[in-house]
């Protein structure tokens, strides 16, 4: 019954326009095994307002927080993860993360430096048939409100790599994107954390609500 939520939402979106869709929220993902998911407490409101004011939705301002185990994550078409230590699922987290995105939902994960050895052991207990892969620049979700034609922009300087988008796509959906090495939700924040360029942080922000974008309606297509 809450699965067919999410595709009740979804498809209220397509339908009506995501500008009439009222009411309905994002959320952060808070996890196990010791990693800071609270990391950029503004960024994802930041986020929110700036696809309001862009992409004329409706959500509301403040996202929610949801545990990956809880049966609350199936209410939200959009989950943002983020962290730079340890990820721990649990069997039954990995289930519920599993049904929730074979289910219509959509999962963002943002590196934020530390995160990648432990979230791709994670991701494989959510999907062991799936490889977690390098999207191409051509794939619809550059290719949003906003076009970014070389793929994933680089905001936030770790390692010198450069930055990779990669997915998790199910039955020719893509049900998780996993930004590495680039740290959009350092350039969602408020522009005195992290010191960014406003060319950085308008970047981010663009490329953050491609996802948003691509996740109320995009990811209907398939």
């Amino acid at each position: 019954m809450i699965r067919t939520g999410i595709w009740i939402w979804l498809s209220l979106i397509s339908i009506v326009g995501m500008s009439h869709a009222q009411h309905y929220k994002l959320a952060v993902l808070r996890y196990n095994g010791g990693g800071d998911w609270y990391a950029n407490p503004t960024s994802l409101p930041n986020l929110i307002k700036f696809c309001n004011q862009n992409l004329k939705t409706s959500i509301h301002l403040e996202p929610d927080v949801v545990s990956v185990g809880s049966p609350e994550l199936f209410n939200y078409p959009f989950v943002h993860m983020t962290g730079h230590g340890n990820v721990i699922f649990s069997a039954a987290e990995a289930e519920n993360l599993r049904n929730y995105l074979i289910g219509g939902g959509f999962l963002h994960i943002d590196d934020n430096y530390g995160m990648d050895k432990f979230i791709r052991a994670e991701l494989k207990k959510v999907f062991p048939e799936l490889v977690l892969t390098e999207l191409p620049p051509s794939h619809p979700v550059y290719r949003q409100k906003y076009v970014f034609k070389n793929g994933l922009p680089k905001i936030h300087e770790h390692d010198g790599k450069p930055a990779q988008g990669f997915g998790l796509i199910y039955q020719g959906r893509l049900v998780v994107y996993y930004s590495y090495e680039t740290d959009l939700g350092d350039g969602w924040e408020e522009a005195d954390v992290h010191k960014n360029s406003e060319e950085k942080r308008r970047q981010a922000l663009q490329m953050g609500a491609n996802l948003v974008q691509y996740a109320l309606s995009g990811s209907l297509e398939q």
